[in-house]
């Protein structure tokens, strides 16, 4: 019998394994269905909206009044009054509001007489997403109000508009946000976050299925229907996993960019690829966990952990460039840090292969990781010298 019919008698052997073990399909496609119906739906928004944002409106005059309408007037702001710094304090300290904007007593009178009104802020950084958003809203409108007191001063003083606006704003900021013009968190955070969930989809399961083999004490029959090969072994294995992990990520792929339109510069079949690559990454990288670890509760542990930390250092939320020098050069060492450059240069730059070829060049690298360990799995499976549970 032929290599190729062992491996397909493992392949047919691992689907009958699949088939009677819900726990594969709950750990696989219920997962990633039920990560992407949160996330897309928890996103669905796109940016927050309506936070809101505590006032203490100490001045009571026609200026503090139409601050706090055009502060209310925003998308991403809604404002709640306060008549006090206290009661807005507790609030905020208890997560009701996510920033307090204090307008001192007299500040009308200040902007007539030409001085300096003081304006306080009070954010709650421990919110970072909204507490940063509501920073940006309150700065924002401090800066038109400013300006709109400026444009009266100038428009007293004989001054027509284009010379007000030279005046108040010589420099015209023109700006371009490349691929997300609407700012939208849903585009950017949901491919990269359900990408990695597949990744550690793809770690975890198939660690988990070479570890059953030990933990129900299976490898030696597996070793005997792949012909005592321990690559038919693994081929006959990879041959359903990677059916099955490549069918999720290609109906990820098609959930984005076909049918919910999240915009992309470049081909979505360059993105089938780009998953594919690292689909095929992040099973070698299984492999070779489980070969140095052959004990199934410390290499899922290990698993896991390496799948956190991919999505920490893949650099969709900090560039990798602010980190330190060493970890750095640590992000090469996950296939998702590969896969988010892929995508970069396709989806937001659309570069095509000049872009990103550098990438799958690196993928395909961790495809020879495996090697080091074969003789190590094969002798695991043998002997089943190793604790099981």
């Amino acid at each position: 019998m032929g290599n190729w019919q062992r491996t397909l008698q493992v392949a047919r052997r691992e689907h009958r394994i699949i088939r009677n073990r819900p726990l594969y399909f709950m750990g696989s496609v219920g997962v990633i269905v039920f990560c992407a119906i949160f996330f897309l739906t928890f996103l669905k928004g796109g940016l927050p909206h309506d936070i809101p944002i505590g006032l203490v409106d100490e001045d009571y005059s026609t200026t503090s009044r139409n601050f706090c309408q055009q502060l209310d007037a925003t998308q991403l702001g809604k404002v709640v009054n306060y008549d006090s710094f206290a009661a807005a304090r507790e609030d905020m300290i208890s997560g009701k509001i996510s920033a307090v904007c204090v307008i001192p007593k007299g500040m009308n009178e200040d902007i007539q007489a030409f001085r300096q009104p003081k304006i306080t802020f009070y954010v709650n950084g421990l919110y970072f997403v909204s507490g940063a958003l509501a920073w940006k809203d309150l700065l924002q409108m401090v800066y038109l109000t400013n300006g709109a007191v400026q444009r009266e001063v100038f428009r007293a003083k004989g001054y027509n508009d284009d010379q007000i606006m030279g005046l108040i704003r010589p420099v015209e900021i023109d700006t371009h946000q490349i691929g997300n013009v609407t700012t939208n968190y849903n585009y950017y955070l949901t491919c990269i976050l359900l990408s990695g969930i597949l990744e550690m989809i793809v770690i975890l399961v198939l660690i988990y299925s070479l570890g059953a083999e030990l933990k129900f004490s299976t490898s030696r029959h597996l070793l005997e229907t792949s012909g005592g090969s321990i690559v038919t072994a693994l081929a006959g294995k990879l041959l359903v996993w990677t059916i099955i992990f490549s069918l999720i990520g290609f109906a990820l792929i098609m959930l984005l960019y076909h049918w919910l339109h999240f915009p992309i510069n470049g081909t979505v079949f360059n993105m089938y690829l780009d998953m594919f690559l690292m689909i095929m990454a992040s099973e070698a990288v299984a492999i070779f966990i489980f070969e140095m670890l052959p004990i199934p509760r410390l290499a899922l542990s290990v698993g896991a952990l390496y799948s956190v930390l991919g999505l920490s250092l893949s650099g969709f939320t900090l560039p990798i460039e602010a980190m330190p020098p060493y970890i750095q050069g640590l992000s090469v060492a996950f296939p998702l840090r590969h896969y988010y450059l892929f995508y970069v240069q396709e989806v937001l730059f659309g570069a095509g292969f000049a872009g990103w070829w550098k990438e799958v060049v690196w993928m395909l690298c961790f495809l020879f990781v495996p090697l080091f360990g074969l003789k190590r799995l094969k002798n695991a499976y043998i002997h089943q010298n190793f604790p099981k549970d």
